[in-house]
């Protein structure tokens, strides 16, 4: 690679531990969508949370067509140091050679997936829920097929947790961590409709600027200090954003679901001071290695009804204490008012119903589009 280039991840999928799925001898289509294009790529993919070696059988990547199926002649096979099955130690991941592929900008890729082997629950599936189409096939390799074969449909990712390019040496990349409310749950299906995919879109149609790749690191439920589904926050940051290509800055939203303690643990009820610390962690620990970390404040939740009762005025004293330190702190490199984009002026322990998705956490489609609106781009000039 030449010293005016770099690789640069495009997308990611935090990898966490899925509940209750089991494949044998399946492949899996996953159809993750870029933020920024290339000609050069390769695939990331996850045996974080197995419990043994994970066997590849096969992987190829093409672009999406309709469905499941592929562009006509775009499929490529993956090879892994040459060769073309790979296996993956318990808790580790392997990273595909290169191949060449012309990928536009917000481009849909199929990453297909052929695991030849037996993987019971038992095993530890590495997965998330995507808010999006994926295909698992009948038993049997497909992952070479333009049009693979469909079992059964599935709203998650397995196992693929990242998409690298090749790009420009002044090619940047933001790392959005967050939980559920950076991951976009109960946004419609198959609209992209997430805060950092409504960052990725703003940043490539403005005229000027730095080129930019955005990677959603977000997590359904996961908190700054303690684990749930997951890996926390303090303990997820080296990989999901330390070791991220290209990285340049990373963006901060969590904290909602340290305030809700939903396994009810009298020893896990956080308070301010202890919330502010770990903060100040991903702040130390991001700008040591010359990352801008941009901290994000929490939105309202009053009276939530997706968890009924994880708000309560307690608690609402504690998010505003973090709220207030967080606008008013020089410990990170700027802030974002998450908080102020979506809170009704007129109650602001709420949002404004127009943004509410209806569960009073969770924004809606509009909502989670006005917390991409409401980063500022210059930031990352």
């Amino acid at each position: 690679m030449s010293d005016h280039a770099h690789w640069v991840g495009t997308w990611t999928a935090t990898p966490a531990p899925a509940e209750g799925v089991a494949f044998s001898n399946h492949t899996l289509r996953m159809m993750p969508r870029v933020s920024i294009g290339g000609r050069r790529l390769r695939v990331r993919i996850s045996n974080a949370h197995g419990t043994r070696p994970l066997a590849i059988g096969a992987a190829w990547v093409g672009l999406r067509g309709e469905g499941p199926a592929l562009v006509p002649e775009s499929n490529r096979r993956l090879t892994f140091g040459g060769e073309r099955s790979a296996t993956i130690a318990a808790g580790a991941l392997v990273v595909s050679d290169p191949v060449e592929l012309e990928v536009p900008p917000l481009a849909d890729v199929a990453v297909s997936v052929h695991l030849p082997g037996d993987l019971p629950v038992s095993f530890g599936i590495t997965g998330r829920y995507a808010r999006q189409t994926n295909y698992v096939s009948p038993p049997g390799n497909f992952a070479a097929e333009e049009a693979m074969p469909v079992g059964r449909l599935t709203d998650d990712w397995y196992f693929v947790c990242g998409i690298d390019v090749v790009a420009s040496s002044e090619t940047g990349a933001i790392a959005a961590v967050g939980d559920s409310l950076t991951d976009a749950n109960i946004s419609t299906h198959d609209g992209h409709h997430s805060w950092p995919s409504q960052l990725a879109r703003r940043l490539l149609a403005r005229a000027h600027g730095r080129a930019m790749a955005v990677m959603n690191q977000g997590l359904g439920g996961n908190r700054i200090l303690h684990d749930i589904r997951g890996d926390s926050g303090l303990r997820r940051f080296d990989r999901d954003v330390l070791a991220q290509p290209g990285v340049t800055h990373t963006v901060i939203m969590l904290g909602t679901n340290d305030l809700r303690n939903r396994n009810g643990k009298p020893e896990e009820e956080v308070t301010a001071p202890q919330m502010i610390a770990g903060l100040k962690q991903f702040a130390v620990r991001g700008q040591a290695r010359g990352i801008k970390v941009i901290g994000g404040t929490l939105t309202p939740f009053e009276n939530e009804t997706f968890l009924p009762g994880a708000w309560n005025p307690k608690r609402e004293t504690v998010r505003q204490a973090v709220n207030e330190w967080l606008r008013q702190t020089d410990v990170f490199d700027a802030i974002v008012d998450f908080d102020r984009a979506l809170r009704d002026p007129d109650h602001p322990t709420r949002m404004l119903p127009i943004y509410d998705c209806g569960d009073h956490l969770h924004p809606s489609d509009r909502g989670y589009r006005a917390m991409g609106d409401a980063i500022d781009l210059s930031l990352f000039d």
